[in-house]
C-alpha cells in the first residue's frame, strides 16, 4: 500500500511539472516573423549599412500645368502618399502665376511634403513662368542637398544610409543668358559624372537621373538633351532615367553600350543596344528611361513608324491608348519595382522592375 501511494505521488509529482514546462513554453516568446516581402514579393535582404524595411517611394511627372488634369493627376500623387515627388518641369505654363500653381500643389500634398522641382523650357527663361519664383514658392525640402536647386543639384534619400541618390540636371534648356553646357568635359558634365561616380563610391544601392528633355522619344521631339550626354548615362549604367517634355508616357527596355553597340543614335535603332527586354532586370546590365510628360497638359501623338520605337517596351500618347498620371517607384537595398498609376479616367498600365545582383 505504501509503495502505491509513493508511485501515485510521483505520477502527481511529474504531472505537476509537465504542466508548469507547457505553461512556461506557452509564455515564451515565438520565432520572429519574416521580414514583410517587397512591392514585387520578393524578401528585402539588407547590405551594409542599410536596414531591411527602408523603402524610399517616390512619384515622378512632368507638363503639369493648372487645369483639372494637373489636379487629377496630384489626386494620385496625395493617394499614393509618396515620401517625395519629382517634378520634371514645365509647370505653370503662364507667366505671373506662379504662386498659383505652387498653391495648388500645397493645397493637395501640403506645404511639408518634398515636391522636389528640376526646371522645364516654359519656365528656365522667364517667358511662361520663372524658375526662381517657383523655388520660392516650393523650395527643397530634402536634406543635404548638393548644387543649384531647380537646376542641377542631387540629395541622398535618406540623408543617412541612403537608398536613393537622386540627381537632377538641365541638358537641352535655354536660360536667359542661353543653354548650359552640358558638352563632353565641361564643367557640368563633370558635376554629373562626380554625382553618378560618387554614388557607386557610397555603395548607395540606386542611383535616379532625372531632367526634363529626354533623347530618345516617339513623340514630338528629337534629342535635345545630347547625344554624348545621353550616352554618357548609359555608358555609366544609372539605373534610371527620368523626363518629361513630350507630352506622352514611354519607358524603355533595359539599354547599354558596349563592344557590339558603341552608342545609342537618334532616329535609328540597333537590336544590340538591348541589354533586356523583360519587364523585369538585373542592375547593372544596362538604363531604362522613362518620359512621364502627362502630369496634367494636353497629350501629344505617338509617332508609329519611330525608328527608335524598337527601344521601347511601352508607350502612350493622344492617338494610343492616351493617359495622365503619375510614375510611381519603390526602392530598397536589393529591388527598384515601379508602375505607372493613370489619373481618374484614364486605363493605361505598366509595371517594371530592377533587381540587384
Amino acid at each position: 500500500m505504501a509503495g502505491s501511494l509513493r508511485t501515485r505521488g510521483k505520477f502527481r509529482l511529474g504531472a505537476a511539472f509537465l504542466a508548469l514546462s507547457l505553461l512556461l513554453t506557452a509564455c515564451l516568446p515565438g520565432p520572429p516573423e519574416p521580414p514583410p516581402p517587397s512591392p514585387t514579393g520578393s524578401p528585402q535582404p539588407t547590405t551594409s549599412g542599410q536596414s531591411a524595411d527602408t523603402t524610399v517611394h517616390f512619384t515622378a511627372q512632368g507638363d503639369i500645368g493648372v487645369g483639372s488634369g494637373a489636379k487629377k493627376v496630384l489626386d494620385v500623387v496625395a493617394g499614393l502618399k509618396p515620401q517625395l515627388n519629382l517634378a520634371l518641369g514645365d509647370f505653370s505654363y503662364e507667366a505671373g502665376i506662379e504662386q498659383q500653381f505652387c498653391d495648388m500643389v500645397t493645397g493637395k500634398l501640403g506645404t511639408d511634403f518634398p515636391y522636389q522641382l528640376v526646371t522645364g523650357n516654359h519656365e528656365s527663361d522667364g517667358h511662361e513662368g520663372d524658375i526662381e519664383n517657383f523655388v520660392r514658392c516650393l523650395p527643397n525640402k530634402l536634406p543635404g542637398l548638393q548644387g543649384e536647386y531647380g537646376t542641377q543639384w542631387y540629395a541622398d534619400v535618406p540623408e543617412k544610409n541612403p537608398v536613393v541618390r537622386f540627381i537632377l540636371v538641365s541638358p537641352g534648356i535655354d536660360f536667359r543668358n542661353g543653354p548650359l553646357d552640358y558638352s563632353r568635359d565641361s564643367d557640368r558634365w563633370r558635376w554629373t559624372t562626380d554625382a553618378i561616380d560618387g554614388a557607386r563610391a557610397e555603395n548607395i544601392p540606386w542611383t535616379v537621373v532625372g531632367m526634363h528633355v529626354p533623347c530618345f522619344s516617339l513623340g514630338r521631339y528629337d534629342c535635345q538633351a545630347g547625344e554624348e550626354f545621353t550616352n554618357m548615362l548609359i555608358d555609366k549604367k544609372v539605373d534610371l532615367v527620368l523626363s518629361g517634355h513630350d507630352h506622352v508616357y514611354q519607358r524603355s527596355h533595359q539599354l547599354a553600350t558596349g563592344t557590339s553597340c558603341r552608342g545609342l543614335v537618334p532616329a535609328s535603332f540597333s537590336a544590340n543596344c538591348l541589354a533586356d527586354v523583360d519587364s523585369s532586370t538585373v542592375q547593372g546590365a544596362g538604363t531604362v528611361f522613362a518620359t512621364i510628360g502627362v502630369g496634367g497638359v494636353g497629350l501629344y501623338d505617338i509617332k508609329s513608324k519611330d525608328p527608335e520605337m524598337g527601344y521601347f517596351a511601352k508607350w502612350s500618347g493622344r492617338n494610343q491608348n492616351p493617359a495622365m498620371g503619375t510614375l510611381d517607384v519603390n526602392a530598397t537595398s536589393s529591388d527598384l519595382s515601379a508602375r505607372f498609376v493613370p489619373a481618374e479616367g484614364y486605363s493605361l498600365t505598366d509595371s517594371f522592375r530592377i533587381q540587384r545582383k
